[in-house]
């Protein structure tokens, strides 16, 4: 299970960098109606950041055991 989830935040952490290097800023718009709406822009390094975190996390997830080895069976 832990497996999955690494792989999911890492594909995640990918998809969200590379739609931050295509688009420059977002616009959010509350749900209520009240209120105006935010523009949200990223750092420069955050596109980056994200996509080389999700590229080592998924290298990471390549180099990992497809069952854990169990300890109890080796004994008999």
């Amino acid at each position: 299970m832990w497996k999955s989830f690494f792989i999911a935040a890492g594909i995640f952490c990918c998809v969200v960098g590379l739609e931050l290097l295509v688009i420059d800023s977002a616009v959010i718009l509350p749900l209520d109606g009240h209120g105006g709406p935010r523009v949200v822009t990223a750092p420069d390094w955050a596109p980056w950041a994200l996509i080389s975190a999700g590229a080592v996390t998924l290298l990471n997830f390549g180099s990992l055991p497809l069952k854990p080895a169990n300890p109890i069976s080796k004994l008999h």
